[in-house]
């Protein structure tokens, strides 16, 4: 399959032109309110003196890397704030390949399809290792793939699509066979803040310099627009790191770095438990529709995400297209995530009207 362009855009323009009401479950947007500690500082940076409407340091501004420093508990000279977690997973990869220790990179099936794109784009080669039927990786099948070709080993825990939060030996597993073969883990920890399941392990908690970690505000904070992410770097690998984001970037947004570190600090935990909350209830609805409708699925331990599999309908685009003009609910075609999934649908639960949606659905194949 070709994973170079990603039909997210696709699916959402589609929907757009529908000429019904469509519920859109194609994209991650959250659609509840950001911290309120962020609205001020926006009010507040408004009024600065006139430089701070300048570039901010490459890297990130300082109270921002600070922050992250000190909640992650790493040195602040090897976190380089990015243009979101995309830009930081793309520094990371990067990274990795152009050290000269090959020119694989290991990734899931199904796998988020900005992986793949990114590792063509960055002129290396993918090598997909199946995960389990509910999402969950195997080290010993990651082992089984890797070679002196192995450059990195690209995984996103919690994951999209599946939902699935790999359990600390999994995780202590994959940094070591990085280490092994002298790869990069690159660990996507985007969806931490929606661990449904209580057993997230960050791989931060590993000491290893074969290990890159990136990070984002976008969901946690409902904020996909302001494009603040970050990466993790070790010493040995940062400077190259740094330098390649100055040269693609410049430097990022400095209204939306001081507005998210000002939110850091002034955020409640309860403010992403809410989050968390509303997320159960919703996949407790959506799954007990599908249930109704005879789908099988995947339930999430994490992120906000729903597979399904309806009988006999394939997860094409066209399907997905049909699903849109005929039911009026827009989810991601299976095909987008890899093989292994072609039979199956993603359907994100960041809208109110998640129940709805649902009903749609169950009366759509009820019809069939």
């Amino acid at each position: 399959m070709e994973y170079e362009t990603p039909l997210f855009f696709h699916v959402m323009q589609h929907a757009a032109r529908a000429d019904r009401d469509v519920i859109d479950m194609v994209s991650g947007n959250p659609d509840w309110e950001p911290p309120e500690a962020l609205r001020e500082a926006l009010h507040e940076y408004a009024d600065l003196e006139s430089s701070a409407f300048q570039y901010p340091p490459s890297d990130g501004i300082a109270e921002l890397r600070e922050e992250i420093a000190r909640r992650r508990g790493v040195d602040v000279e090897t976190v380089i704030v990015t243009n979101g977690a995309g830009e930081a997973n793309y520094l990371a990869m990067a990274r990795a390949l152009e050290r000269d220790a090959g020119s694989e990179v290991i990734l899931t099936d199904p796998v988020y399809p900005y992986y793949p794109g990114k590792t063509t784009m960055l002129g290396g080669r993918q090598r997909f290792v199946p995960t389990a039927a509910d999402g969950n990786l195997d080290p010993d099948a990651v082992r089984a793939a890797a070679s002196e070709e192995t450059a990195a080993i690209v995984v996103n825990s919690p994951n999209n699509p599946t939902g699935a939060v790999y359990p600390e030996r999994t995780v202590r597993e994959l940094v070591a066979i990085a280490e092994e073969y002298d790869a990069i883990l690159v660990s996507d920890e985007v969806y931490d803040h929606f661990d449904l399941s209580g057993r997230f392990f960050s791989a931060l908690d590993i000491d290893s310099d074969r290990l890159i970690v990136t990070n984002s505000f976008s969901k946690s904070m409902a904020i996909t627009g302001f494009r603040v992410g970050y990466a993790i770097v070790p010493k040995e690998l940062v400077a190259d790191a740094r330098s390649r984001h100055m040269l693609v970037n410049v430097a990022g947004s400095y209204p939306a770095q001081y507005a998210v570190a000002h939110a850091l600090r002034e955020t409640e935990p309860a403010y992403y438990e809410r989050s968390r909350e509303l997320l159960v209830d919703r996949v407790d609805a959506f799954t007990a529709a599908l249930d109704a409708a005879g789908a099988e699925y995947t339930r999430p331990d994490g992120a906000f995400y729903v597979m399904a599999r309806f009988d006999g309908f394939r997860g094409s685009l066209e399907n997905v297209e049909r699903l849109i003009d005929e039911a009026g609910v827009a989810g991601m075609p299976g095909e987008t995530f890899g093989t292994s999934r072609e039979a199956w649908l993603r359907f994100a639960l960041v809208t109110p009207r998640v129940e709805e949606a649902a009903e749609r659905l169950a009366t759509y194949f009820e019809d069939r």
